[in-house]
């Protein structure tokens, strides 16, 4: 009985300490799980963060390109303005032209009065058209500048909004590429954490068979729990240092059970532990 007992402590042991190892990697490979899952939220809030900024940038730069648009019609009808009023003006001073010219051609003196009375009332009403058209002449200048000016801002806004909306796509860019780092690392992880979780099943399984393979075990006829498996290594230590207790009580000489000795994993120290309770 001594001799089944001590060849099945080595292995008990080397099982025991695999399963502490498996444990601890499998510890370990959740948390990293963890960590890599936690980075991949961060990153994928970040990325919806620069695709709403990039939606925001594109919907202003429209905004921008529209006003641009309107402003450059305003210009376009505000010169076609100036170049009719100047044409106006042109006839004008063509038609006061006409009629000097048709006053110099009169030569009766009672037609005379009358035609300067005319002409002069003529010049009148010309030199005041002239001074409207003059007026409206400098707004239309006037405004075309500003216009002029506002094209200008609008199209540096323009090149601002596409410097940032192209900055803002790099930054996509790079967020995409970590997070399928990120993805491809989780996948990794997840494969590495199956196949500890594999090898931990493996282990405890060699566990509960050296367990409940002991004389005197009962085999189990369902599911084992941690507890209950602990509870029967326990119960097989406790019968061994009884054991124990009771050889040395009756004078035979037995190792120490915690001592280490490579003799003790031999056939031959197995076959004489086995033989010495007859002797």
């Amino acid at each position: 009985m001594e001799g089944r007992s001590s060849g099945k402590a080595a292995p008990d042991g080397v099982v025991g300490d695999a399963d502490a190892r498996g444990v601890l990697q499998e510890q370990a490979r959740v948390a990293k799980l963890t960590e890599t899952q936690k980075a991949e939220r961060e990153l994928r809030e970040e990325l919806q963060k620069a695709r709403d900024d990039y939606n925001m940038a594109t919907g202003a730069m429209s905004s921008l390109q529209r006003q641009l648009e309107i402003q450059e019609s305003q210009l376009r009808r505000t010169k076609s303005e100036k170049e009719m009023l100047q044409k106006q003006l042109r006839e004008r001073e063509n038609q006061l032209q006409a009629m000097s010219t048709k006053f110099c051609s009169l030569r009766e003196e009672q037609k005379h009065e009358e035609i300067m009375v005319t002409i002069e009332k003529e010049n009148c009403s010309l030199r005041q058209v002239v001074t409207e058209q003059e007026s409206k002449l400098a707004e239309q200048n006037k405004l075309i500048s500003e216009l002029q000016g506002t094209v200008s801002q609008l199209q540096a806004e323009v090149l601002t909004s596409r410097y940032h909306i192209h900055k803002q796509q790099r930054a996509q860019e790079a967020i995409q590429s970590q997070a399928e780092t990120l993805q491809h690392r989780e996948l990794r992880t997840r494969v590495a954490l199956e196949c500890i979780t594999s090898r931990f099943e493996r282990y405890r399984s060699k566990i509960i068979q050296a367990t409940f393979s002991t004389a005197g075990s009962r085999p189990p006829q369902a599911e084992v729990t941690d507890e209950e498996v602990l509870e029967a290594m326990q119960k097989i230590i406790n019968e061994r240092m009884e054991f124990h207790q009771m050889l040395k009580q009756k004078g035979i000489k037995v190792p120490s059970l915690y001592s280490i000795d490579t003799s003790t994993s031999s056939p031959t120290s197995a076959k004489g532990r086995r033989k010495s309770p007859a002797r």
